[in-house]
């Protein structure tokens, strides 16, 4: 016997970010990805740093200047808080994957300790780089 062909019927697209409603856990995901990204960026910077430290004086000059400018401590201030995001995203999943902290409350405190920690832990590094020098 022969199959019948199925009427067509329009079937809905799969859901996508419009469709939910931001939450924090799905925000700190995000900019969990976000901020992995950015650090190849950073890792750059510290090659190039490497490189000019490595070339002598008159190289390395060049990208201490750019460092020193306004607009060089702007983006290594940045490239902190990315590293200390990423971090604190990271050891927030070490702590999922031993099964821990997964209900409301405890996703909720994580996501929110994420940023706040990564903020707070940003300007105690550049205050006590800051202090010291």
């Amino acid at each position: 016997m022969a199959p019948t062909a199925r009427p067509t019927v329009a079937q809905p697209l799969s859901p996508h970010l419009q469709i939910y409603r931001w939450t924090w856990t799905m925000a700190m995901s995000v900019f969990h990805r976000i901020t992995g990204t950015a650090l190849y960026g950073g890792t750059a910077l510290v090659a190039i740093w490497l490189v000019a430290l490595a070339s002598g004086p008159v190289g390395y000059s060049y990208v201490a200047g750019f460092f020193g400018s306004l607009f060089g401590r702007l983006i290594l201030f940045v490239y902190t808080w990315v590293l200390m995001h990423h971090m604190l995203g990271g050891i927030r999943h070490l702590i999922w994957d031993t099964g821990v902290g997964f209900d409301r409350e405890k996703r909720l405190s994580m996501a929110r300790l994420t940023l706040i920690g990564s903020v707070a832990l940003t300007l105690v590094i550049w205050a006590v780089a800051l202090l010291v020098r």
